[in-house]
């Protein structure tokens, strides 16, 4: 059965492979795209969608414009180290968009067609996602499942010693979401996602495959990726391959029976000072655990499966294209 995802996105690097990996799964069936601040500025996520969209032809999933600050009232941080200045890696789309939108309510609607069938897939901050919960909490309800990439479980962070960048960016908004959430939420941390990596070996296959079927995704794919892995290859020598966090995350919703989760009371350090952002997983096997919400964080999944998925999937691109 499709699932329906209403997929909440900072469109960096990963998250626009994310998309992608989405558009072309004949599982999944996004239904709506919220674009947020996060990994690139809240109007540069939306020109970054308008552009996916273009490029793919799939322009029949709205796009709703996300918050631009976190709700610790701090000015974003962004990291075109990481991602490029725009988010694309090397690429600088040339397109106008209308930067003005104001439409985050259409959400609810969409959710409010689809009782009990929506998946929300945040894969970058949480402000929009916990905005939700305070606007339209009884809508909120209605929602069949949540899935986050975020946190750091009993292993470093990858902006602090402890904290791992989405919650960090805005652990008020985290907590909202964990404490709100009428559902345990399905928690894809990086300790995890750092094992999803794609090499560029098979990045340039599919590459060669998207210029021999003449798809215009063989114009993304592969320079976001080697600027993406410039970056991480910089900072661990190493490494083999670039990790994709975002794609690890929506690949989790089609493929339950190859992720393994724990049951684990989790919140998040609101407190200013070293611990900052910081996931806190309850992991004793003691019946006596701490007093946070129970979620389902996950802790391993099969990697061989994820790369086959991954590499199947990316190359439905040509018979997609135009006709989502």
């Amino acid at each position: 059965m499709v699932k329906k995802v209403l997929f909440f996105s900072d469109f960096g690097i990963d998250d626009n492979l994310a998309i992608l990996y989405a558009f072309f799964n004949k599982e999944i069936k996004i239904v709506g795209v919220v674009a947020d601040y996060g990994n690139v500025s809240k109007q540069d996520a939306l020109r970054n969608a308008a552009y996916i969209q273009e490029l793919t032809g799939i322009r029949d999933v709205p796009v709703f414009a996300g918050a631009e600050l976190p709700l610790t009232g701090n000015p974003p941080q962004f990291y075109p180290d990481v991602h490029g200045t725009e988010g694309l890696g090397p690429i600088i789309p040339e397109m106008d968009i209308d930067l003005s939108l104001e439409n985050f309510h259409g959400i609810k609607d969409v959710i409010e067609q689809n009782p009990n069938e929506i998946i929300i897939v945040n894969v970058g901050r949480l402000t929009s996602l916990a905005t939700a919960f305070i606007l339209y909490p009884e809508t909120m309800k209605k929602v069949k499942e949540f899935y986050l990439m975020g946190g750091a479980f009993n292993e470093p962070g990858n902006v602090t010693p402890v904290a791992e960048a989405n919650f960090y960016g805005d652990p008020y908004a985290a907590n909202i979401v964990l404490n709100q959430t009428a559902r345990r939420v399905k928690i894809i941390p990086l300790n995890v996602t750092s094992g999803s990596i794609v090499t560029p070996a098979l990045i340039n296959e599919l590459d060669a495959y998207y210029h021999a079927v003449g798809s215009k995704v063989g114009q993304l794919v592969k320079p976001m990726f080697d600027y993406y892995y410039k970056f991480y290859k910089s900072r661990t020598p190493k490494l083999t391959g670039a990790p994709l966090h975002d794609v690890l995350t929506l690949w989790a919703v089609v493929n339950e029976d190859h992720i393994i989760y724990r049951d684990v009371p989790v919140k998040v350090i609101v407190n200013v000072g070293e611990a900052f952002g910081q996931s806190i997983g309850d992991f004793r096997n003691m019946e006596d655990k701490a007093e946070f919400p129970f979620h389902k964080v996950a802790v391993n999944f099969n990697y061989p499966e994820f790369i086959k998925d991954f590499f199947q999937t990316m190359k439905n691109s040509k018979s997609t294209e135009g006709n989502h």
